[in-house]
């Protein structure tokens, strides 16, 4: 089982701050996990944004990460200072 959160607008976006995906043998990078939450449709295309951010097990990470069963994945919109 793979953790999931999400954070800022995403929470508020999908209505959720938090999910689970069973992990199986397809689910070899971030990204495949993301392709997967987009392929729920509707208010899951805001994870297609070119420049998210994610952490894997509470470290920041690029969706080419390695992910295995028991991980925490998270998902972050981009930030912008000012």
């Amino acid at each position: 089982m793979i953790s999931l959160q999400f954070f800022a607008r995403y929470r508020e976006q999908l209505g959720c701050g938090a999910d689970q995906m069973v992990w199986d043998g397809q689910l070899r990078t971030l990204d495949d996990v993301r392709q997967r939450l987009l392929a729920r449709g509707g208010p899951w295309q805001v994870l297609a944004e070119p420049r998210i951010m994610c952490a894997r097990n509470q470290e920041m990470c690029s969706l080419d990460s390695p992910v295995a069963d028991g991980d925490e994945l998270a998902f972050f919109p981009p930030v912008t200072g000012g």
